[in-house]
């Protein structure tokens, strides 16, 4: 965009058009938060940890049926967890404390299905208490999960049950400190052990635990804890397990409407409602791998960057906070592969608000404020200090001058929620060259703090519209950013013609490559749509940020052999999973075999297996062996072995030979990891250079 240089001043204008006010701002429009929730939502990011019996038998839900002994981590280290918590910036921690099986992580009185009966120190260890101290020492708050359900007590489904559970709640809101959050899950009843019984068992979730009288009993042992559950009474469920709230997301809700564990909750409740009886804010929880508890083969799974972006922006930046689940190994600690993803988050998000764009007060005027609401107010964070427009139907305005062009892509803004959530809609606009308005956003609402990632946006006046309002805003905070480009490097994307993408998560970068060896960044291309790459070639690649000049890593792909002429042989009609160079979809065989037709001879010296990449794993190939053809009659074993470890790493596995001419490759699984029909999801084969 050009600026003219005569510009002596710039303005940011912000335009606010509401419903009449009936009420001065000082009074709450209903329903407001409590003090503790308040002081919860000033969290806005803290851990989840699920750390229990599923971590050792490799489930997410066990039956009951375990045996306690197994409970034995080889290395348990809450400092560490405690420290990883710290550098990220969490606030505090929720530990599974006991999860649907009924496993116990203290020395409870109420069950011998506890780390009493455990290997880990010989059953004198309580997993709680140092977890509860480690957070302390390092000034973090502590919280605990306790599942209502429990699949192991036999009494599970009676009374006697309740006051076991309530016993339960009791020895952990006792023993153990401050707790600063309260979680019960909405999954209850069903099949379990139950005692030896072994039986599905049924509860009327609305009345058989008799809420009222367990948060009566919260309230009296830790008045300062939130109690956390789909219909609250102080915190809700977001409604989904991807760690995202919606763009319309209200901390009012019907709350005597929901139960938990309702089935159309998530559709009909979850987002709040404008017109909400209570303060029930939203808690986005969220997996940083595809499970809650640990599985070694998902440590190739981790979030991206990318992946973990949205999740903070969609959640801490709509009207949420964030509880992000570290799913704890079997040595007692958080796995490595996590912790390098949660501090790129945490290093991108520190560099994304970095960069302010630069307010003072001698920068704002406005045409309307109302008593100590003063425009001024909305440089400061503090929410109580707020800007709020005059009483009546005319347009307020906040003019705000710079002494030069700003550049921006992110906006935060925050109402003062301790006076209730107001702002129904609103809209940003930018001032071109010619002064006329051009709307780069509409939405919908704010509540404690909402961001927009926007595209880079350079102008000389921004407006920002409140277009509808329950009454008159109180905006506490407002604040501009300039978000450093995410260089990444591009994504490879080849599909079975040999079509090549490179695809980047931002736009406005640029992408080299080459396909000679060379340094891309030194000589590559500048891609601009994509090519064609049919034979074995090594892709080098790099992103780069054209204002800063800065270059991502380099990513270095070995492209095969382009799939276009193979067919697969005798398959079904999902054989062609095997060749379509998406390692999403599979093919099974109940043969457990796959042959291919090459469409020519080539000289091949090796092959690769692409496992199945599903949440849950069925027919991994653990031995095999692997034929050549001339012909498609005359088998030739060019390899025979085993993929180790591939349960627990299921990665694309690659084996080399002794060169050979094949038209046809074959591979045959001996074995399977679970003794199912083999899976595919690629097979593809390594030639000669």
């Amino acid at each position: 965009m050009n600026f003219k240089l005569f510009i002596l001043g710039l303005s940011i204008v912000l335009f606010v058009r509401c419903q009449p006010s009936q009420t001065d701002p000082l009074t709450p429009v209903l329903p407001i938060p409590d003090e503790r929730q308040l002081a919860w939502q000033g969290m806005e990011f803290y851990a989840f940890a699920h750390f229990n019996m599923n971590t050792f038998t490799n489930m997410e839900w066990g039956l009951g049926d375990e045996d306690p002994s197994m409970f034995n981590p080889t290395d348990f280290d809450p400092k560490q967890w405690a420290k990883v918590c710290k550098e990220a910036g969490m606030k505090g921690i929720i530990i599974t404390a006991k999860h649907h099986d009924g496993f116990c992580l203290w020395p409870t009185a109420t069950t011998e299905h506890s780390v009493k009966n455990a290997a880990w120190k010989d059953g004198k260890g309580d997993i709680i208490k140092e977890v509860a101290e480690a957070f302390r020492a390092e000034g973090l708050k502590f919280g605990v999960y306790l599942s209502p359900w429990d699949r192991n007590n036999a009494d599970y489904g009676t009374p006697k049950y309740v006051e076991t559970f309530r016993a339960q709640l009791r020895e952990l809101l006792t023993n153990y400190g401050e707790v600063f959050e309260v979680w019960f899950d909405g999954a209850n009843g069903g099949s379990g052990y139950y005692g030896g019984a072994n039986e599905e068992r049924r509860v009327d979730k609305k009345s058989y635990y008799d809420w009222p009288t367990t948060f009566a009993m919260i309230r009296e042992l830790q008045p300062n804890a939130v109690v956390f559950g789909d219909a609250g009474p102080d915190v809700r469920w977001v409604g989904n397990e991807h760690g995202f709230a919606y763009e319309s997301t209200w901390s009012n809700l019907l709350r005597d409407s929901v139960y938990a564990g309702m089935p159309e909750y998530s559709k009909k409740y979850s987002r709040g409602q404008e017109n909400g009886t209570h303060w029930v804010p939203a808690e986005a929880d969220v997996s940083i791998r595809p499970g809650w508890y640990y599985h070694p083969y998902e440590d190739h799974k981790v979030k991206t960057l990318p992946q973990l972006l949205d999740i903070y922006y969609n959640s801490i930046g709509r009207n949420s906070s964030l509880l992000l689940n570290f799913p704890v190994d079997k040595t007692g600690q958080i796995h490595e592969n996590d912790v390098t993803q949660l501090m790129k988050l945490v290093d991108k998000v520190k560099e994304d608000f970095s960069q302010k764009i630069p307010l003072k007060s001698s920068n704002l005027s406005a045409s309307s404020e109302n008593g100590d609401y003063v425009v001024e107010n909305l440089l400061s964070s503090e929410m109580k200090s707020s800007w709020s427009p005059a009483s009546g139907d005319g347009p307020a305005t906040v003019t705000i001058d710079f002494d030069e062009v700003q550049t921006f892509n992110r906006f935060l803004v925050q109402e003062n929620i301790s006076l209730g959530q107001r702002v129904k809609s609103f809209e940003l606009e930018i001032q071109n060259e010619n002064g006329e308005w051009k709307s780069i956003a509409k939405e919908t609402t704010i509540g404690y703090k909402r961001i927009l990632r926007l595209p880079e946006t350079k102008t000389t006046a921004v407006k920002f519209t409140i277009h509808d309002a329950k009454d008159s805003p109180v905006i506490s905070h407002l604040a501009f950013y300039d978000a450093p480009k995410l260089l990444l490097p591009p994504a490879v994307d080849r599909d079975k013609n040999g079509t090549v993408k490179l695809n980047v998560v931002e736009e406005g970068v640029q992408v080299y490559y080459s396909l000679d060896g060379k340094d891309p960044v030194q000589s590559g291309k500048v891609y601009t749509q994509e090519f064609e790459v049919m034979l074995p070639t090594k892709l080098m690649a790099v992103t780069k940020d054209p204002i800063s000049g800065k270059f991502s890593e380099v990513i270095e792909v070995n492209l095969q052999l382009a799939k276009k002429n193979w067919t697969v042989v005798g398959g079904d009609e999902n054989s062609g999973n095997l060749i379509d160079e998406d390692p999403s979809t599979n093919y099974i065989s109940n043969q457990n075999i796959a042959t291919i037709d090459l469409g020519e001879k080539q000289e091949v010296s090796g092959f690769t297996y692409y496992p199945m990449q599903n949440r849950y794993l069925s027919g991994l190939i653990k031995t095999y062996v692997f034929y050549t053809s001339v012909d498609g009659n005359n088998w030739q074993k060019a390899a025979e072995g085993e993929f180790g470890n591939i349960a627990n790493s299921p990665i694309e596995q690659r084996i080399e030979f002794d060169q050979r001419s094949a038209r046809f490759i074959q591979l045959k699984a001996k074995s399977t990891t679970d003794d199912q029909p083999a899976s595919f999801a690629e097979l593809g084969v390594l030639l000669t250079e």
